[in-house]
């Protein structure tokens, strides 16, 4: 008997934690324009726009917790809907056959991009920079709620720039990334500031090293940047 009760309790237990959608998902939206999830060290984004046509529609994203299929969202951010950040949302989480549903008011459906198994994916934020991108490091002393974090799952990244005591919403972009060899790209699909920027393709020299991500070369504005990045707590 106490086999059995054993025995059921893990597969309970695997079913909970199965339910934590880690890594990126995508959609098509009635508009037409496609919605990529990324979901990373309890944290996630949401970007919604057309590659095709070099438009950024919107973009949303925050904390979350799991509980069973119950996950508590409560956005950061919202660039569309400033009145919905710091307001939580509890979803009833489905995943199967690599088809993920949200339901709240109605059902979100999202189809697997990938499954955020590699040593990139996470939640990360800026810790070190160099002075104009050059020089020694130094450490970013964190002064206000305004923050830029990056998201990466698996194949893709999203970062941006917010204060959430503010509501505010500044900048983001995104797409698909690679890293080996010691060199970083990102193949950038959207971009709120500039969509002229769809396209580009960004080269860097990349160490990931005791959780440290050593990142430098030249930003989509071709500045010079050398930065250090770490996962959030």
């Amino acid at each position: 008997m106490k086999y059995l009760s054993a025995v059921i309790f893990l597969i309970v237990q695997a079913t909970v934690f199965a339910q934590v959608p880690k890594g990126a998902w995508k959609s098509q939206e009635p508009t037409g324009s496609t919605s990529t999830l990324i979901v990373a060290d309890n944290y996630l984004s949401i970007a919604s726009y057309s590659v095709g046509n070099k438009y950024f529609e919107r973009a949303e994203g925050g904390p979350f917790m799991m509980s069973g299929d119950q996950m508590t969202y409560t956005p950061e951010f919202n660039s569309a809907d400033t009145a919905k950040i710091g307001l939580p949302i509890v979803f009833t989480v489905t995943v199967k056959d690599d088809i993920l549903t949200l339901r709240y008011e109605e059902a979100m459906v999202w189809m697997r991009i990938d499954k955020g198994d590699s040593p990139m994916a996470g939640a990360w934020h800026i810790t070190e920079r160099a002075s104009g991108g050059e020089g020694d490091l130094v450490k970013i002393h964190q002064e206000g709620t305004r923050k830029t974090l990056k998201l990466l799952s698996g194949t893709r990244f999203q970062w941006f720039a917010i204060d959430p005591a503010v509501k505010g919403f500044y900048a983001t972009g995104g797409g698909t990334y690679t890293a080996e060899n010691g060199k970083y790209s990102e193949h950038i699909q959207f971009f709120s500031k500039d969509n002229n920027r769809v396209g580009s393709i960004l080269k860097f020299d990349h160490k990931l090293e005791n959780g440290r991500w050593d990142h430098s070369g030249k930003s989509s504005d071709g500045k010079p940047i050398h930065e250090i990045w770490e996962k959030i707590r």
